[in-house]
């Protein structure tokens, strides 16, 4: 899989983290915080082998396709 940098979060420093990427095989990769929580873990229904991660409302600029010429 090749990872193409889209964008971090401008609030978040010196890691920025989050961060979301674009791949070769039409999909995304996020990098966030690691959802722990017990609580919000039982909302879910994540299996074996997938994860999730937080991040915030300003990383959805990122998600806009358009906006950066790919190809849907």
């Amino acid at each position: 899989m090749r990872l193409t940098l889209i964008g971090k979060d401008p609030e978040s420093n010196p890691t920025g983290s989050p961060t979301v990427y674009r791949t070769d095989r039409d999909s995304w990769v996020v990098q966030g915080w690691v959802v722990s929580d017990p609580a919000v873990l039982a909302q879910m229904s994540i299996p074996e082998g997938e994860s999730c991660v937080e991040i915030p409302d300003r990383m959805l600029q990122f998600f806009r396709q358009e906006d950066r010429g790919l190809d849907q």
